[in-house]
């Protein structure tokens, strides 16, 4: 293995999105430096974690139909029957929901839980009260996309937190998208909410540590199959 490959393997790549925050950072870094020199390691800590915070790493995602991965880097909070957001059109009956709740340290880069094409996109503004609480997913700022394929249909919601106060989405409708694929960020905190069809039985349990664009946290296929094959991303 050469230097660079060792480089490259050592050190995450950042996300575009982080750049601006991270310039920032560096800068009111040198500023406060120049004022008094703690501040300056002051700074060079919290801009390695502006750094650290909008690391994207790759991943290798299963790929097999049927198969529903995690859009999330974080912990399992909720699990159960829910009614979707309206903005979504998926109708007033409840749809299988599993929540993921992102704290300030897991990696906020969202990827696509099932490949299809993208059939809505739809921001709503609104609160940033704790993303844990069941309410949050009615009352907080979101934003919402449909994924459509041959064999099932399902939403994914971006939900703001506390601290969470941007949400980024990168899809539009009517393109289409990969299982594992990158589709938005939330900055500083936040959660996703995946709606699958009613009846789905979750392969997940409530605290599960999950890794965006890995773990699966449900199969649509009623037939078991061992040979998974999976992409990196």
């Amino acid at each position: 293995m050469s230097l660079a490959d060792t480089i490259s393997k050592t050190f995450v790549p950042i996300h575009r999105e982080g750049y601006p925050f991270i310039a920032i950072a560096g800068v009111a870094t040198l500023i406060l430096g120049w004022f008094w020199s703690p501040l300056f390691w002051i700074g060079l800590i919290l801009t390695a974690w502006v750094c650290y915070f909008f690391r994207d790493p790759p991943r290798v995602t299963p790929v097999r139909d049927g198969l529903i991965v995690s859009p999330a880097d974080g912990t399992v909070c909720l699990i159960g029957p829910a009614v979707p957001p309206r903005e979504l059109d998926m109708g007033e009956e409840p749809l299988m929901r599993v929540c993921i709740f992102m704290n300030v340290f897991n990696c906020h880069v969202n990827r696509a839980p099932m490949a299809g094409r993208i059939t809505r996109v739809a921001y709503k503004a609104g609160k940033f009260l704790n993303a844990e609480l069941d309410k949050a997913s009615e009352h907080n700022e979101r934003n919402g996309i449909v994924i459509e394929n041959e064999n099932a249909r399902i939403g994914v919601v971006q939900i703001a937190g506390l601290v969470a106060r941007r949400i980024v989405c990168f899809v539009k409708e009517g393109e289409t998208i990969s299982a594992g694929d990158r589709f938005g960020l939330i900055r500083f905190g936040s959660r996703l909410d995946v709606y699958m069809p009613y009846g789905t039985q979750p392969s997940v349990a409530l605290g599960q540590t999950m890794i965006a664009g890995e773990s699966i946290i449900a199969d649509l296929n009623s037939t078991e199959k061992n040979d998974v094959v999976t992409r990196y991303s």
